[in-house]
């Protein structure tokens, strides 16, 4: 119990105040022993996410995987049905929302701070190699995404 020293709030007497001058203490509850005081729901999302990434790792080897590129196939020919590219485009877009509002959480901005890093050094990459490394570079990205994604998660879910 934390006890707050100070005068009642307004409206409130003190009926035995005694023979001291001293205003009446006034005793606050404090957070009780073995209960978090807070948990922000943001990085509580961490696995969706984390199952994002791993289907987006899927969804790039079949359009950028090593049968195309073996067939001499160019993956911007043979894109995605409109479906998959509208969830692939809609779920991109969303992924970065909540990775930039992470940043505002003190548990997870490290994590998210970790993520654009990892996202804007493998666009650089893949921006200037040729067709043939993208695959490499889209899954050594994709890992590093998930790894920190992972930390998120455990970190997250570890502070319920």
């Amino acid at each position: 119990m934390t006890v707050r020293i100070g005068t009642l709030p307004g409206g409130w007497t003190s009926a035995e105040r005694g023979a001291s001058a001293t205003p009446a203490n006034w005793i606050v509850a404090g957070p009780r022993r073995g209960h978090a005081r807070e948990v922000n729901s943001l990085p509580l999302l961490a696995p969706l996410f984390l199952a994002f990434e791993a289907w987006q790792l899927a969804i790039s080897e079949r359009y950028v995987g090593i049968k195309q590129i073996a067939r001499g196939a160019d993956p911007r020919e043979m894109g995605p049905g409109e479906g998959v590219a509208f969830l692939w485009t809609a779920g991109l877009f969303v992924y970065a929302l909540w990775t930039l509002a992470l940043l505002a959480t003190p548990t997870g901005r490290v994590y998210s701070l970790c993520l654009v890093a990892a996202t804007v050094a493998g666009y650089s990459i893949r921006r200037n190699c040729g067709l043939k490394k993208i695959l490499v570079v889209l899954t050594l990205e994709g890992a590093v995404r998930i790894g920190f994604l992972f930390g998120l998660s455990v970190t997250a879910w570890h502070r319920v």
